[in-house]
C-alpha cells in the first residue's frame, strides 16, 4: 500500500480529532442528544394534584363547624365533614389522614355565621399551620340575609373568594385546593318545611330570606325564595370559574348542590343545617373529589 503523503495524514489527523472530541462530549454526557431508541427515559415531573395529602385546613361557616348537628344552635366541631372526630362522619380528615393523624394535622377554622368576606382571614389563619389541603365551604351566609336585596351581589362575591385564594398563593402556592358548591337552599326549606319544630327556630333568624314565612306560597313568597335561589346559582358559577384558573384548585362539580338531603341529612333541631347523616355524606362527596381523576 502507497505510503500516505504529508498532506493526507494532516487531513486524517484533523478528523479523528473531531470524531473523537463528538465521542468524548457524548462519553461525559455532553449537550448533544442521545441515540434514538435507547432505553434511558427522562424524569417524569411531579403530578399537579397529590390525592394524599398529609395536612388539613377547613375554612368556611356553621356547616364545617357541625352547627346544630348535635344540640340546639351550638356548633360541634367533631361531626364536621371536613375535621371531625366523630366515628359516625368518618369524615374527610380522617378518610385521608387516619384517625391518629387527623387529630394532630387537621385544624377547622371556619366560623358560624361567616361569609365569603370572612374567608381571607380565615385562609390567612389556616396558611400559618401549612397544611397540604385546605377545605373550603362558603356562600350559603351571603344568600342568607334579611331580605333578597342585603345578599351579597356576584362581583363582591367574586372578588372576596379571589381575594381568599390570594391571600393563601402568597405563601402557599403548591397548597391545594377543595371547593365544595353552596347546597340548594330552595330544597332545603322544601323538605323542613313539613315540620312544625324546625319552623319554630327558624323564626329565630335562621337564613330569613329562604325560610322566612315558610308556608306562604303566593307569587311573593315564591319570588324571594326564587331569587335567593338565583343567586346561589350565580355563587355556584363564581367558585367554578375562580377555581379553575388555578391548577392546584378543585370544585366538586355542583355535588353539594345536587344532593337530594332528605330528612335524615337534616339536624333534628332546625331542619335546615346537616345532620349527623348529612355531615357524613359531604365527607363522603369531598373524599371522591378530592381522591379522585381530574375530569
Amino acid at each position: 500500500m502507497r505510503k500516505p503523503s504529508h498532506r493526507s495524514r494532516a487531513v486524517l489527523a484533523a478528523a479523528a480529532v473531531t470524531v473523537l472530541g463528538v465521542a468524548g462530549c457524548d462519553a461525559v454526557g455532553g449537550n448533544s442528544a442521545g441515540p434514538t431508541g435507547t432505553t434511558a427515559h427522562s424524569a417524569k415531573p411531579a403530578p399537579t394534584w397529590d390525592v394524599s395529602p398529609r395536612s388539613i385546613a377547613a375554612v368556611g361557616d356553621s356547616i364545617t363547624r357541625g352547627f346544630d348537628a348535635c344540640t340546639v344552635l351550638s356548633d360541634c366541631p367533631e361531626v364536621s365533614w371536613a375535621t371531625g372526630s366523630s366515628a359516625k362522619v368518618d369524615s374527610l380528615a380522617v378518610r385521608l389522614l387516619g384517625r391518629a393523624q387527623a387529630a394532630t394535622r387537621s385544624w377547622n377554622y371556619a366560623v358560624t355565621g361567616a361569609r365569603m368576606a370572612d374567608l381571607p382571614g380565615q385562609m390567612a389563619q389556616a396558611a400559618t399551620r401549612r397544611p397540604q389541603l385546605v377545605t373550603v365551604m362558603a356562600g350559603a351566609n351571603d344568600a342568607c340575609r334579611d331580605s333578597t336585596s342585603a345578599m351579597t351581589s356576584v362581583d363582591s362575591f367574586r372578588a372576596d373568594f379571589e381575594d381568599a385564594l390570594g391571600t393563601l398563593r402568597r405563601s402557599l402556592p403548591r397548597t391545594q385546593v377543595y371547593v365544595a358548591s353552596v347546597p340548594n337552599l330552595k330544597r332545603l326549606w322544601s323538605q323542613g318545611r313539613t315540620n312544625p319544630l324546625g319552623k319554630q327556630v327558624w323564626k329565630l333568624g335562621i337564613c330569613p330570606s329562604m325560610l322566612g314565612d315558610a308556608d306562604a306560597l303566593d307569587s311573593a313568597a315564591t319570588l324571594r325564595r326564587d331569587t335567593v335561589q338565583k343567586r346561589v346559582e350565580a355563587y355556584n358559577k363564581v367558585l367554578r370559574e375562580v377555581c379553575a384558573k388555578d391548577r392546584r384548585c378543585r370544585f366538586d362539580g355542583g355535588a353539594v348542590y345536587d344532593y337530594r338531603f332528605g330528612t335524615d341529612q337534616l339536624s333534628h333541631w332546625d331542619w335546615f343545617h346537616p345532620s349527623v347523616n348529612g355531615q357524613a355524606r359531604l365527607a363522603e362527596i369531598a373524599y371522591r373529589a378530592v381522591t379522585g381523576k381530574k375530569g
